[in-house]
Parts: structure tokens; C-alpha cells; sequence
């Protein structure tokens, strides 16, 4: 039997006090019925003894102390889920939002998931084509891997989180393959953006799409990546498909975080910012993944927007710390017209070795990926030598290096948000702009790629 309580004693903010309750856990759902009938959802944040905080799903505006009446349903936030989800679009809470019927739930999924056994992880190994050349041939995504893309703010990274999500695949042939994406905290214009490229595409298809606004609340806010989490771990490991999990803006997530802390009166850390958002975001992250025994697969892009553009900011930092590498949009390209603006030099994927090579991509692969690296680091100074000494002091092998980091954004990064490239044209057009270069300053790859692709017509 389900208890009513009427013993609301105090509300602030999007918290509030029950006192007086029985039986009641940490994580439960509960529902406010008010004097004229609505219903406004709520969780339990914290118990202590017969007092209950919950936290509010909905505004508090309305809300008679005297009047309402509080209800628990003794269990947690849960996704219903079943193969129906994908194609389709919900709100933050996992409510359909596409105008579609309700999913007909093969189970119900508590949405903080289980932490996946260290033990029982399998090293991620196989190569995920995004179709875009920074990423595939040079900061390369592997499936399992936790990758996160750091923007800053006004910088394109929706359009270069919509290109990924409508090209990215594996090289097996599988068709398992599919996308979740979750916008958090964004303008209702972004989420028509998102919703209406992937319907023009059809990419809609093999995506699950979860959409919280900027004025909903926070609560919902913390609650959509793991809904997105919840239903990934759904596809794969109890469907066996290959996910890729978009999560964008990280950054409204950890601000949601903070203005619930802040509301608990809770001593904050560093700019405020609660003392557990590492194991806060540690949790998240670490849902991705590969399991041994599991055909499926989880891989993460989570995509924040940089506070001030700081690299150390809270959430970038802590993030880098947790992730394996990270992807970082240039200010400096996006001015030069560079789409997308990918700054490859202090991008990094970790995992990139494991990807890339014979049976994966190709076998030169890995020599031509450490030659671009080498040869841009050394043409970005070239053209820095020419601003401060003028053209004249650069030797000929100078003036062909600093042509050649030129050439490499404007043909290798700057590919645009609608082009798809397979890897083997990445690696055709590295070996392009490597042919501006004589054959003695290809130091980093090996003889026989030389001959098989520096000459190649």
C-alpha cells in the first residue's frame, strides 16, 4: 500500500522537505499532487531518520505546503525500454517527444546503471569511422573508447557532433550499428537543428534521441545522459549492437550539478562546483565500454564547451583525467574559415595504436599519421619564422614546410560538415599533401610505403 504524506514543512528552490516519512530510500521516485490535481514529479535526494529531501522535477510555483500531498512509489528513476526505441525522440525523462505513441517496454532499466567489473572489460581494439579526416586518420576513435571533444563557446561543435552522429560506422559490415544522442541544456533552435538533420538524412533510423531544453529543470538535466547511458547499455549488451553515445553539452550538466549542491547548502570545491564531480562524471564515463562475452559495444563522445575557453576549468580537467585523450576545436581555425576547426597538434586520442593498421585500416597507416603530425608541428614554425624574419630568411625546404601546413588545413582538416570520407581517402590525401615534401624529409615512414604510395599516379 502506498503511503500519503501531507507534511511538506519547507521548499527551497528545486528542493524540498517531507517530514515524518516511513520506508522511504535514497533514489526513489515520488509524485506531489496539489490542491487542484496536477501532478509534478520529484526523487529523493537524502533521508535523514523520518525527514525525506526531494529533489523537484517541475517548478515549485503552487506548491501549498498545507494542501499538497506527497506519495512514493518505492522504486527509482527507470527508462522503459524495448528494440522500439530506436528512430525515435524523447524528453529528458525518457517521455516520448516525437509525437509517437508510448514504447511498449520490453523491461524497465534503473537508469544509474551498474558500474561495469574492470575484470570483465575488453581492451577496445577495432577501428570506428567518423568520416572526418582529423579524427579517422589522425586523433583515431576505437571502439570501447571514452573520446570527448573540448569547444569553446560560439565554436561549431553541434555541427561536428550532428556529422559524427550521422557518419559514423564500423568496417566490419555489421549493420548493429547505432547512435545515441543526448542534448542537454540546450535553445529549442539547437534541438530543431539536431531533430531535423537527422530526419534529412536518415539517420534518424538507428538513432535514439534524448532532448532536454534550456528551461527545463535541473533535476531532468542530471537525469538525461543516463537515460542516454541506459538505453546504450540496452542496445548493447542485451541487443549485441555496436553504440555510439553522444552526450552534448557536459558543461549544463556539471552547471545543474552545481545549482542542486549549491541548493543542499553543500561545501563547494573549486569554482564552486560540488567536491564529487569527479565520481560524478567518473560514473558516467565509465558506463562505456566493452564487456567480455558481449558481441555489443559502448563508445562515448562526450562534447563540453570550455568556461572562458580554459583548458583547465573544472570540468575539461577533470574530464581529461577520466577519458582516454580528447579532441580540441580551434578559435584560431574556425577564423580562417577551417570546418570543422579541429586543432589536431593538442588533440589526442590514447587509443589510436590500437585501431589503426594492416586488417584494420591500412598497413601504412600509423608512419603517414606520425609524418603529418611531424610535418605540421614543423611548417606551423616555418610560417611563424616568416611573420618575424620575412620569407627571405627561410630556406627552400623551410618555404615547402610552412606551404605544406597551408595546404593541410585547407585539404586534410577543412573537409566541411557534409563530407564523408572513407579512411582510404584520409590516407590518399595525407599521402597528397606529403608529395609536397621531398622524399629525404619522410623520415618517420618506412621505405616500402614510400615506394608503394609517395609515387603512386
Amino acid at each position: 500500500m502506498i503511503k500519503e504524506y501531507k507534511t511538506i514543512s519547507e521548499i527551497a528552490g528545486p528542493l524540498m522537505l517531507v517530514r515524518g516519512v516511513e520506508g522511504v530510500t535514497y533514489d526513489e521516485l515520488g509524485e506531489i499532487i496539489l490542491q487542484n490535481g496536477e501532478k509534478r514529479l520529484c526523487r529523493v535526494l537524502e533521508i535523514n531518520g523520518g525527514d525525506a529531501v526531494v529533489q523537484l522535477f517541475d517548478s515549485s510555483a503552487g506548491i501549498n505546503l498545507k494542501e499538497s500531498t506527497v506519495r512514493f512509489s518505492g522504486k527509482g528513476t527507470q527508462l522503459p525500454v524495448s528494440p522500439e526505441i530506436l528512430g525515435r525522440v524523447f524528453d529528458g525523462m525518457g517521455r516520448p517527444a516525437d509525437g509517437g505513441a508510448e514504447i511498449i517496454p520490453e523491461k524497465y532499466l534503473d537508469i544509474n546503471g551498474l558500474p561495469m567489473n574492470p575484470a570483465a572489460r575488453a581492451y577496445p581494439a577495432e577501428f570506428i569511422q567518423t568520416g572526418v579526416s582529423a579524427i579517422d586518420g589522425l586523433n583515431t576513435l576505437v571502439r570501447g573508447q571514452k573520446l570527448p571533444i573540448f569547444s569553446g563557446s560560439g565554436l561549431p561543435h553541434a555541427e561536428l557532433a550532428a556529422q559524427i552522429a550521422r557518419q559514423a560506422k564500423v568496417l566490419d559490415g555489421a549493420s548493429n550499428f547505432a547512435v545515441v544522442f543526448a542534448a542537454i541544456g540546450i535553445t529549442y533552435e539547437e534541438a530543431d537543428y539536431f531533430a531535423s538533420d537527422f530526419r534529412r538524412t536518415g539517420a534518424i533510423d538507428r538513432t535514439v534521441m534524448f532532448m532536454n531544453l534550456a528551461n527545463d529543470p535541473a533535476v531532468e538535466r542530471i537525469a538525461t545522459p543516463k537515460m542516454a547511458l541506459t538505453a546504450a547499455e540496452y542496445l548493447a549488451f542485451d541487443l549485441g549492437m555496436h553504440v555510439l553515445v553522444i552526450l552534448t553539452d557536459i558543461t549544463n550538466y556539471a552547471e545543474a550539478l552545481r545549482e542542486v549542491s549549491a541548493a543542499r547548502k553543500e561545501v563547494p570545491g573549486r569554482r564552486g562546483y560540488p567536491g564529487y564531480l569527479y565520481t560524478d562524471l567518473a560514473t558516467m564515463y565509465e558506463r562505456a565500454g566493452r564487456k567480455r562475452g558481449y558481441d555489443g559495444s559502448i563508445t562515448l563522445i562526450p562534447i563540453l564547451t570550455m568556461p572562458e575557453n580554459d583548458i583547465t576549468h573544472p570540468i575539461p580537467d577533470l574530464t581529461g583525467y577520466i577519458t582516454e585523450g580528447q579532441i580540441i576545436l580551434s578559435r584560431e581555425l574556425y577564423r580562417k574559415g577551417v570546418q570543422p576547426p579541429i586543432d589536431v597538434l593538442p588533440s589526442l586520442s590514447r587509443l589510436k595504436d590500437k585501431g589503426i593498421g594492416r586488417g584494420k585500416t591500412r598497413e601504412d597507416h600509423a608512419d603517414t599519421m606520425n609524418q603529418l603530425f611531424a610535418a605540421y608541428a614543423k611548417g606551423k614554425e616555418s610560417l611563424e619564422l616568416m611573420t618575424i624574419l620575412g620569407e627571405a630568411a627561410l630556406t627552400e625546404t623551410d618555404l615547402k614546410y610552412a606551404r605544406f601546413s597551408e595546404e593541410f588545413e585547407r585539404e586534410y582538416v577543412s573537409q566541411g560538415y557534409e563530407t564523408d570520407r572513407s579512411i582510404e581517402e584520409t590516407l590518399d590525401i595525407g599521402w597528397e599533401l606529403l608529395r609536397l615534401l621531398p622524399k629525404t624529409e619522410l623520415k618517420r615512414i618506412k621505405d616500402e610505403y614510400i615506394d608503394r604510395y609517395y609515387d603512386k599516379d
